[in-house]
């Protein structure tokens, strides 16, 4: 059974559940999916998860991301992007390139940032978005997010400098919205401001240059098998033959690090483990003075049951 993660192009005006239906189909199989929504609006990469793949799509949700952008200085728009109906209009003809890049410095690093209020966040059970459709007014809490780096690469002035396009590129920790930086970066500056384009680069180690259309992947399904997909994803650990023996039916060996230390692996940050042969036999995390598999992979890099003990 073909299992891998595949490196999507996504399209614009696709969701992201979008291209999950369109690979169950490519890959014939039902269990597919994807590790981090990307915007209708949004093209570029969408790491989807075909098979046993699946199990690793939770360890890269939470990796950082790459983005590159247009955001319109001048104009705001109910959803934060192109996407909704103009709100508001100032003229940002008296904002200066000093004051631009003031803006976006005050943005970047540990930030608060309130999403937008047409997210997919859930408030009280039900998506953000379906209550601002129904008329309710919603109003997010903020929230902490890192944003590594914010890059002006180039400003525009459009209509007699009436609006000003910002070209740019942001490396942020998960859960950012680059929508919600666009609206706080023309909100800073007095004047409002959305996104108007949006391109994904890089889903942690995973990069565009890898990434292949629905229209490509329809001609030939290109997959990032498990052990090349794990060995870029998280730190790894080479076993031994004994050790590969006992893992693989669950028990713990030696810690490859003592835990509590930068090194140490952990459930949520686990070690990838292989065999001599090269094959993804584990997920380790530390503990003490022992290694437990939080996930035993059987042979042929097939996923069996997350391992709670492991103490045999």
């Amino acid at each position: 059974m073909l299992s891998g993660l595949v490196i999507v192009d996504k399209p614009q005006g696709w969701t992201s559940h979008d291209v999950v239906g369109r690979m169950r189909r490519i890959a014939g199989t039902r269990k597919v999916g994807h590790a981090g929504t990307l915007d209708p609006m949004a093209t570029g990469v969408l790491v989807v998860g075909i098979n046993k793949a699946t199990r690793l799509l939770t360890y890269i949700v939470g990796t950082s991301k790459t983005y590159t952008a247009t955001i319109r200085l001048g104009e705001s728009t109910i959803t934060d992007d192109a996407e909704g109906d103009i709100v508001a209009t100032v003229s940002a003809a008296v904002v200066t390139d000093e004051a631009i890049h003031d803006g976006v410095a005050a943005l970047t690093g540990e930030i608060q940032q309130v999403p937008s209020s047409v997210s997919a966040i859930k408030v009280n059970g039900e998506r953000a978005y379906a209550r601002v459709r129904s008329g309710e007014e919603v109003k997010l809490a903020a929230r902490p997010v890192t944003i590594h780096c914010f890059d002006v690469h180039g400003i525009r002035r459009e209509r007699g400098g009436e609006v000003l396009d910002i070209d740019v590129t942001v490396e942020c920790s998960s859960g950012t919205y680059i929508r919600a930086l666009a609206r706080d970066l023309g909100n800073g500056l007095g004047v409002g401001g959305h996104l108007t384009a949006l391109r994904r680069t890089h889903v942690g180690p995973y990069s565009l240059d890898q990434a292949r259309t629905l229209e490509q992947l329809a001609e030939e399904l290109t997959v990032l098998e498990m052990s090349q997909a794990a060995r870029a994803l998280m730190p790894n650990r080479e076993l031994t033959v004994e050790e590969t023996t006992e893992i693989s039916f669950g028990r713990r060996i030696a810690a490859g690090a003592p835990a509590g230390s930068p090194e140490a692996a952990t459930v949520e940050r686990p070690a990838a483990a292989f065999a001599p042969d090269g094959s993804l036999v584990a997920l380790l995390a530390d503990s003490g003075t022992y290694a437990k598999p939080v996930l035993v992979f059987a042979p042929g890099n097939a996923a069996s049951a997350a391992v709670t003990g492991g103490d045999a």
